[in-house]
């Protein structure tokens, strides 16, 4: 049974600052309103389907391939376009850092509805990796690597709230990857070979992932040999080097960014261990992790406000909830 607009009932937001993100496969009835919006920036991200966004007086349908990024405090609908008979989409609630309004501002359409309606093909592999990463990072304990991210092939994923500050702040990071690469002008095209643009970009989008040559070369239907051979001749690198390369700029990153400790900055980017790391570490950037975090300021502060439990407004229920983040530096 279809909702129309008038029959659709409130729906009920997370609390302000809480990072929440899940994926859901939308029937013809799914529909939410929430007529003082949400507290915190919402993410909509079209994998299949069709959606019907509204908030304030701009509106959009989202296709595959569209990402709508809706601003909090404005009342707004979503719901399963009336021609389509699904929506299956990435949503996220999070707190937006300073600096990313003016970067979005181009695609605002009014009332703080943002919408980059066709993300390059190049790059939508890429948001959707990265959204998925989100999810993993906000199940982290704080113990050992982050969880593997769920499969690409699930149709529903149960919302997750980030359990603690160093989860929301690796889940944070992911989001903002999505972001990135999503307005981004020409996705990851550019000269050379498109097959390794789509490597890098496999690399990029998750370098703790156990990438290896062989995978990389599944990824984009050559042979390991042809695809070494083809990588280092369009980039003067080895996979295996530019997968370094990235898991050590992702590293850099956590450590400005968050708190997390050099072994679990280790973990969440793809070293085997804190003393490979670090040597690896300082072989790149000319100081151990500790004192590179030094010279840069250190971690950002976290907030601490608790929040008990939250049950997602996607359709599925969401885990228990632990500290909300805090505006820290972007990556």
């Amino acid at each position: 049974m279809r909702v129309s607009a008038t029959d659709l009932r409130e729906t009920a937001a997370p609390p302000p600052g809480v990072l929440i993100v899940g994926r859901h496969d939308g029937q013809p009835d799914y529909a939410v309103r929430r007529t003082a919006g949400a507290p915190s920036w919402l993410l909509l991200w079209t994998e299949s389907g069709a959606g019907h966004v509204r908030q304030g007086g701009a509106g959009t349908v989202a296709g595959p391939g569209s990402l709508v990024l809706l601003a909090p405090g404005v009342h707004h609908t979503y719901r399963t376009a009336p021609d389509a008979e699904h929506w299956g989409l990435w949503w996220a609630h999070f707190l937006l850092r300073p600096g990313w309004e003016q970067r979005l501002r181009p695609y605002d359409l009014g009332s703080g509805c943002h919408v980059m309606p066709d993300v390059h093909p190049g790059a939508r592999t890429g948001v959707a990796a990265a959204l998925r990463q989100a999810h993993a990072d906000s199940r982290w304990t704080g113990a050992g690597a982050p969880p593997r991210p769920m499969s690409a092939t699930r149709r529903t994923v149960p919302a997750s709230v980030a359990t603690g500050p160093d989860a929301a702040a690796l889940a944070l990071g992911s989001v903002e990857r999505a972001l990135v690469l999503a307005i981004s002008p020409s996705g990851v095209t550019g000269p050379g070979d498109a097959r390794v643009r789509r490597a890098q970009a496999l690399i990029d989008a998750d370098p703790a992932a156990s990438h290896t040559v062989d995978s990389l070369a599944t990824a984009v239907a050559l042979s390991p040999s042809r695809f070494a051979h083809l990588f280092a001749e369009e980039t003067g690198s080895t996979p295996m080097r530019a997968l370094r390369e990235a898991r050590l700029r992702h590293a850099a990153c956590l450590l400005t960014g968050t708190e997390l400790t050099v072994a679990q900055v280790a973990a969440a980017s793809g070293f085997a261990g804190p003393f490979h790391f670090s040597h690896a570490f300082r072989g790149r950037y000319g100081s151990p992790p500790k004192e590179y975090r030094s010279a840069a300021g250190g971690g950002p502060a976290h907030a601490t406000d608790a929040v008990s439990r939250i049950r997602g407004q996607h359709g599925s229920a969401a885990s228990t909830a632990g500290p909300a983040m805090a505006e820290s530096r972007p990556c």
